[in-house]
């Protein structure tokens, strides 16, 4: 953590990074309306880091108090993300120095990144770029993933509400399933984001509690994936249950390490592998060699933009990184991020204190060990305990009298 040259002239660059969250847009009014009461002028980049480099940047001046209330019950990126990772200072030279050069021209003194693991490196490396050429910028992380895979941080905005809709969405579909599992389908298969951490799949297990209760079954990032395993338990629960529900992470492999919904569609702009549908191949597997009718979901961006279902709790998360971001900002704190430090479980209290951006930048967080069941299937009472407090209470946007909610929709 480095000190910047504390003032309060010039403006502060706000902008949004990789996959959008339920709650982002919270952030996004919080971190203009603290800004404001302190009269500092505010520039949205347009789709992320892109708006920096191409000196698109949107003037938030124009936002009324409505408008930013709207704003922070509003899901997506309302400026537009993207995922755009830069190398090194040396390999993308040319782009930093783009970035330079845009944050001279606006006077910018503070650039605040909303989002992940690689947007911390980016917030880290345009600090490091200010600093080789003694340019007055404070750099500022803001947490932001429903993966729930940053470090240092006890959970990150986003992560949530997307386990709520989670927990929430397997309940319901295992009444339904219940319900026809006499004469129609035996299994479903629900398919939670988590490439490399399981966070959102164990979110899961809250729908039910019971042996006999759905999930019966959780595929965890951090376990192998045994085939032959799973459809021996998938037959076990049938037969004892009528019915078994399964909720698998995306990011399950094979013995070899081989993705199991490796799409074969190549990486995308971060370097990640491109995954399929892992709860369509499961459900042929035990269509094929178990002979039940299978049903399938997956909720794709349902589960990270279901701001109908938000939690409060990530709401209030949200809201606190956002005006914690700029007040570090304002003091100069350079290269830190505001990350949530729990203290208790019951009661749920926590708070927001700084952590150094390098010790968060290219960092993952998977599910621990003592938070998975010891047949590998389910969460632990420790699982529980730590995520009950994070789907609690809701954050219901405004509806309008037909039936849907209002959300904000800017003229940029």
């Amino acid at each position: 953590m480095t000190k910047s040259r504390r003032s309060t002239q010039g403006t502060l660059v706000y902008a949004q990074s990789g996959g959008v969250t339920a709650v982002i847009n919270a952030t996004a009014a919080a971190v203009i309306e603290e800004a404001r009461s302190h009269g500092i002028r505010v520039l949205a980049g347009r789709n992320g880091i892109l708006g920096v480099l191409n000196d698109d940047l949107i003037d938030t001046q124009g936002l009324s108090r409505a408008d930013l209330r709207a704003l922070a019950h509003t899901p997506g990126g309302a400026f537009g993300s993207c995922r755009v990772k830069l190398k090194s200072l040396q390999e993308d030279r040319e782009k930093y120095l783009q970035l330079l050069e845009t944050f001279r021209k606006h006077e910018v003194r503070w650039f605040l990144y909303n989002g992940g693991n690689d947007s911390a490196d980016t917030a880290l490396k345009v600090s490091q770029l200010a600093a080789e050429f003694d340019y007055p910028l404070t750099c500022i992380g803001v947490p932001k993933t429903v993966d729930n895979d940053l470090a240092v941080t006890d959970c990150c905005p986003g992560f949530g509400s997307a386990a709520k809709y989670t927990a929430v969405s397997v309940r319901e579909c295992a009444l339904d399933v219940a319900a026809m599992a006499s004469t129609s389908t035996k299994v479903f298969v629900y398919e939670a984001m988590g490439r490399h951490a399981g966070w959102l799949a164990a979110a899961a297990g809250l729908a039910g509690k019971g042996e006999d209760e759905a999930p019966h079954l959780i595929l965890f990032p951090e376990r192998v994936f045994d085939e032959a395993d799973f459809l021996a338990r998938v037959d076990a629960v049938v037969k004892r249950v009528g019915y078994c529900v399964v909720v698998a992470s995306e990011g399950i492999r094979a013995p070899q390490g081989r993705f199991v919904a490796d799409a074969g569609a190549g990486k995308d702009a971060f370097g990640h592998t491109q995954l399929g549908g892992v709860a369509s191949h499961l459900a042929g597997r035990v269509q094929e060699k178990l002979g039940y009718k299978v049903h399938w979901a997956m909720p794709d961006y349902l589960q990270r933009s279901a701001r109908h279902i938000a939690s409060e709790t990530d709401f209030a998360h949200a809201r606190a990184v956002g005006k914690k971001a700029v007040q570090y900002a304002l003091k100069g704190m350079n290269a830190v991020m505001p990350v949530i430090v729990r203290s208790s479980d019951t009661p749920y209290r926590w708070k927001i204190e700084p952590a150094a951006l390098e010790d968060i930048a290219n960092k993952e967080k998977t599910f621990p060990e003592h938070f998975i069941r010891e047949d590998g299937h389910g969460i632990t009472e420790a699982a529980r305990r730590y995520l009950q407090p994070l789907i609690r209470g809701e954050a219901y946007p405004p509806f309008a009298r037909d039936g849907m909610p209002k959300y904000l929709k800017l003229k940029l």
